[in-house]
């Protein structure tokens, strides 16, 4: 394992010191420079650890050109090993952690550790903006149902940032190996003790075609029941995805029948492809490379590069 030393924040700076920020990143390369120039651009001074796992790109070469940004680098291509191979190189609270194909900035951040300090809450996380840009109509379709389920609103899961304190820290000690990573992460804790932070926001690229969908929702699928099946899972709750919900989507607005037929097909699909790969044990983690549609930069990539690219990709 290869491991960098992280950056540090002069003494008397006047930077405001925050928490610590994991982002396991298997072949990230061309999108994981948004996501660290975005942490490290003015805000609080974070701690930022990635874990380059079992990569093939240049995903470490990309973290590295970002200054004050530690990076491990691991051949076992696990993100559940990559998030307790980065927990145990972190050293501050209260910790995040956040996929590597996502955007959310320092502020935001410091809005979720704000939350944190609310008694009795011990895991946030920030309002979801979903990139739908680039997507076909069915996949919008799909999306606009599945935004409205209550599950989806008030639950930490589908997000790709999850912040905790100590307390909730010690909930996820061990990071058991699992395909519902972000649901196992959310479910550890009850209703009243997590908190959905609106004034920090988190970019998600949703995927471009609906087959890219599909594969994204039979590995959500999969590593649910698999995470529905383990005894010492804690208590799963449900999105509210069921018959009533769908209904009372259609009479509040009727023009979204052909939305929640897309949501109902897609939900029959993946659930009988997921048993399908429950049924021969697969454990393939099947990814949506549409989302990560990015030129990488060649090389090491400089600040100065970073910022033009996320530039060019919002102007995009």
């Amino acid at each position: 394992m290869r491991t960098d030393a992280s950056g540090t924040t002069p003494a008397g700076t006047g930077v405001a010191v925050l928490g610590s920020v994991v982002v396991p990143a298997h072949d990230e390369a061309a999108v994981i420079g948004r996501l660290l120039l975005a942490l490290r651009s003015g805000g609080p001074d974070l701690e930022v650890v990635v874990v380059a796992n079992g990569c093939t790109d240049a995903t470490a070469e990309v973290a590295r050109g970002v200054p004050g940004v530690r990076v491990l680098e691991t051949p076992v291509p696990s993100k559940m090993h990559a998030l307790a191979l980065g927990d145990g190189h972190a050293s501050r609270f209260p910790r995040f952690y956040v996929d590597a194909d996502v955007v959310i900035g320092a502020d935001g951040i410091g809005e979720l550790a704000a939350a944190l300090q609310a008694p009795g809450v011990h895991a946030v996380g920030p309002a979801r903006h979903l990139d739908l840009a680039a997507s076909s109509w069915l996949v919008r379709a799909y999306y606009s149902v599945w935004c409205q389920l209550p599950g989806v609103q008030r639950e930490l899961y589908g997000r790709g940032v999850i912040g905790v304190d100590e307390a909730g820290h010690r909930r996820l000690a061990g990071w058991r190996d699992t395909m519902a990573d972000d649901l196992l992460t959310a479910m550890s804790f009850a209703s009243e003790e997590l908190r959905v932070v609106p004034t920090a926001e988190v970019v998600i690229r949703a995927p471009r075609e609906y087959g890219d969908l599909l594969r994204r929702r039979v590995r959500a699928m999969t590593g649910n029941r698999r995470l529905a099946r383990d005894p010492a899972a804690p208590p799963l709750r449900g999105a509210g995805g069921g018959v009533p919900t769908m209904a009372a989507l259609i009479r509040r607005d009727a023009r979204l029948l052909p939305a929640v037929a897309v949501f109902l097909g897609t939900a029959i699909l993946a659930r009988a492809r997921a048993r399908w790969a429950l049924a021969r044990g697969s454990t393939t983690w099947l990814r949506d490379e549409s989302s990560r549609r990015v030129d990488p930069p060649s090389g090491p990539v400089s600040p100065a590069t970073a910022a033009s690219t996320l530039r060019a990709e919002r102007s995009s």
